[in-house]
């Protein structure tokens, strides 16, 4: 794929505004724009280990969810951390976003100090309702799986970061 903005057949079309966000201007093709990316994303992930040990109170927020994707893409994106603010082909109503993740976060965070699941499946409960909130214009699937190894980790649990 060479047309920058030609989207992958299983990717969530930019809109154009999401488009106009590239802040860089050396990004002209699609692999420009996965490197920098992927770039990004090794920061952000940088960035998130060194908070491993905050409590899991503190990272089951809104502000961080935020904070960790415009880490993740901040560099390339201008609308990174951003609730998306219009409808896509997955997640609910745009509108919906802020209560939808408030109330995983809650969730998750009774789920936890009550026990009510094992650490793995709290993990893996967490990582797809917030690939179905789908909060940001993109990059959600890379956020939530990076968010739902913070969580596992911050349970004690054996998951690592990384390619299989």
């Amino acid at each position: 794929m060479t047309d920058l903005f030609q989207e992958p057949d299983d990717a969530t079309p930019r809109e154009p505004h999401e488009r106009e966000g590239l802040l860089q201007t050396w990004i002209t093709h699609r692999s420009d724009l996965n490197e920098a990316e992927q770039e990004n994303i090794v920061e952000g992930a940088a960035w998130a280990r060194g908070r491993r040990r905050l409590p899991l109170e503190q990272m089951l927020t809104e502000d961080f969810m935020r904070s960790l994707h415009k880490r993740m893409f901040g560099d390339v994106w201008r609308w990174a951390g951003s609730f998306r603010t219009t409808e896509h082909n997955i997640g609910g109503q745009a509108y919906r976003i802020g209560m939808e993740l408030t109330s995983l976060l809650g969730d998750t965070r009774y789920w936890i100090e009550h026990e009510t699941f094992p650490p793995e499946e709290i993990a893996i409960r967490f990582h797809h309702r917030l690939v179905a909130i789908h909060p940001f214009p993109n990059g959600n699937g890379r956020h939530a799986r990076l968010a739902a190894y913070l969580v596992i980790q911050g349970l004690g649990g054996a998951f690592q970061l990384g390619r299989r």
